[in-house]
């Protein structure tokens, strides 16, 4: 009973983690304390830094376990070892508190205009011919949207079109009516006639969902609540949303035009595995569900749609004016739909929140490893080494310094750490006003471009590449790094010339 018990144990940790991973964890929880206690004069530095390093593969190995979990046992020692303390995580929770506001709220007030975006982009789909045109309007569109509105949830409701396209069409191709339970992850009914076809169409849907994702971050850069760390970054230089998009332009701008250019450049070239068109049979198809889909629409749903298209303009002016806080706006916008669209149910209620609750949970974890980062100093060596270089060398050292390790960690992680070292050194004289506003111009679009390189920087590609519907149209990590590259490579070229040239 003890063995079985204990077995038990063993595998409820973690989960379903790998074995190795497992090890790997439990292995950091108890080298962390021998560091600290017994590596002498520096064991606090060094275990701060093994901390960091710990912390940063828990998110570059985000895809085996969420790292919560892992993230949240290790920053659970370091408080309780002494690296850093309860009050500091407090403090640095308190400080961020916009950011979490915006995580709780906005993510939920966007989650209440999900029919409308629905409704938008299956009209673009299905109505745009031209394969780089659509490919163009697509990532145009979410990244108009995600200047706006909240990143995950604008790719979350793109994923949801393209997988019930997918699930239209693959239900046809296997001879399946809607009334039929029908397993969309296996293509062993699908008719050999057909199969060509959905191959075809797992192409296109890859491409359209690549394009989508990029867009995100061609959006999200440029207004103060496109991304999480943006917000972060506005609250510590005292920016609203307009004097954030100013002083970001120079460097947004020339990123979103050379994005926009390389869409439809690799669309028109059919490299990186872009180009594949949609299949003819496949859109008849999907014009005909769509046609059967409104001939069902009620009035009332269209009356829903009507608020949503309101509340969305009413979002726009609240934002560009700042009449509030990010996050009381996100909550202003969930009271007026729910109310105007009766859901008044708490259960409905309750689901618009599930997105945004783990993350945010996640980003106060983050905040425990900054604490630990600030009590032991781990880099003021850094910092002060890249404050020795002036002008325009220094802002370009931060940008490719938040640029790599967004890359490989997460932006948020890396936008908090950065963004208050250079508010440090600016509250202690060493640079400038002007130097600390292009630092930190530096600082978001450093975390915000070149972390398009891989599914671990940027939440969206993640979102994506963990969503029910990447192996259906056979979207592996590699495939998406691959197909990333063309945008990694030019965006964060754009943006480094921008930050030496424009700033």
């Amino acid at each position: 009973m003890s063995m079985t018990l204990s077995n038990a144990f063993v595998r409820n940790f973690l989960g379903n983690a790998p074995t190795w991973y497992k090890l790997t964890i439990v292995g950091f929880l108890m080298l962390n304390p021998l560091v600290f206690y017994f590596g002498g004069a520096h064991g606090p530095v060094i275990a701060g830094w093994l901390l960091l390093a710990e912390f940063i593969f828990t998110l570059i190995m985000a895809l085996k376990c969420y790292p919560l979990q892992p993230g949240g046992l290790l920053a659970v020692e370091a408080v309780i070892i002494g690296l850093t303390s309860a009050e500091s995580v407090y403090a640095e929770t308190v400080n961020a508190f916009p950011v979490i506001l915006l995580l709780i709220f906005m993510v939920a007030g966007i989650y209440f205009m999900k029919e409308l975006l629905l409704f938008s982009f299956t009209k673009i789909l299905l109505n745009v011919r031209s394969q780089s045109l659509l490919s163009l309007l697509i990532c145009m569109t979410t990244a108009l949207l995600s200047a706006f509105l909240d990143a995950l949830t604008v790719l979350a409701v793109v994923i949801t079109v393209g997988a019930g396209f997918y699930q239209v069409f693959h239900r046809f191709a296997s001879g399946k009516g809607q009334e039929v339970e029908h397993d969309i992850s296996h293509d062993a009914e699908v008719h050999e006639l057909h199969r060509s076809d959905l191959d075809q169409f797992r192409g296109f849907l890859r491409g359209l969902m690549m394009h989508a994702s990029v867009g995100t971050a061609l959006g999200g850069v440029c207004t103060q609540v496109g991304e999480p760390q943006n917000l972060l970054i506005a609250d510590q230089m005292e920016w609203n949303f307009k004097e954030f998009f100013v002083h970001v332009a120079p460097v947004s701008m020339p990123v979103l035009v050379a994005g926009l250019l390389t869409c439809v450049l690799v669309d028109q070239l059919k490299w990186f595995g872009y180009g594949t068109s949609l299949p003819q049979s496949v859109r008849t198809i999907l014009e005909e569900d769509d046609r059967a889909q409104a001939a069902q629409r009620t009035a009332r749903d269209h009356a829903v749609l009507i608020v949503q298209a309101v509340g969305a303009v009413l979002l726009v002016i609240a934002l560009g004016f700042h009449i509030a806080e990010v996050g009381l706006i996100g909550l202003m916008i969930i009271v007026f739909i729910t109310a105007m669209s009766g859901v008044t149910d708490e259960h409905r209620l309750g689901k618009a929140f599930e997105a945004a609750l783990p993350f945010t949970a996640l980003l106060v974890v983050f905040f425990a490893v900054v604490a630990v980062i600030h009590d032991q100093h781990l880099f003021e060596p850094i910092v002060a080494w890249v404050l020795q270089y002036e002008g325009k060398t220094q802002v370009a050292l931060f940008y490719a310094a938040n640029g790599l390790l967004s890359a490989i960690s997460d932006n948020v992680f890396v936008a908090t750490i950065y963004i208050t070292e250079i508010k440090a050194a600016f509250l202690e004289g060493a640079i400038s006003r002007e130097q600390f506003d292009a630092l930190a111009v530096a600082v978001n679009t450093g975390t915000n471009i070149p972390s398009v390189a891989t599914p671990n920087g940027q939440a969206a590609f993640l979102f994506l590449l963990t969503s029910a519907l990447a192996p259906l149209i056979r979207l592996s990590y590699g495939r998406m790094v691959w197909m990333a590259l063309p945008y990694t490579i030019v965006m964060t070229t754009v943006g480094l010339l921008a930050v030496i040239y424009l700033l």
